[in-house]
C-alpha cells in the first residue's frame, strides 16, 4: 500500500514539474534562442507524457490478476 502511494506521488510530482517546466520556458525564457525553447518545451512535454503514462498503468493495475485459492480446497475429479 505504501509503495502504491509513493508511485502515485512520484508520477504526480514528475507531471507537475513537467507542466511547470513548460510554463517557465514559454513565459520566462524570452532571450533564449528558439531552438533551445523548443528543446526545453519538448523535454517538459516528455516529462508530462511519462507521468500520464505511469498514471494510466497505475489505474490499470487496480484489479487483481490472480486470486489464489485456499490451500485446503481441493478439486475432486
Amino acid at each position: 500500500m505504501l509503495q502504491r502511494g509513493l508511485n502515485w506521488a512520484a508520477a504526480t510530482l514528475v507531471g507537475v514539474f513537467g507542466f511547470i517546466w513548460i510554463g517557465v520556458v514559454v513565459f520566462a525564457a524570452v532571450e533564449v534562442p528558439m531552438w533551445a525553447r523548443i528543446g526545453q518545451a519538448s523535454f517538459g512535454a516528455f516529462l508530462t507524457g511519462w507521468a500520464l503514462y505511469k498514471a494510466s498503468l497505475l489505474l490499470r493495475r487496480s484489479q487483481p490478476k490472480f486470486v489464489p485459492r485456499h490451500r485446503r480446497v481441493r478439486v475432486r475429479a
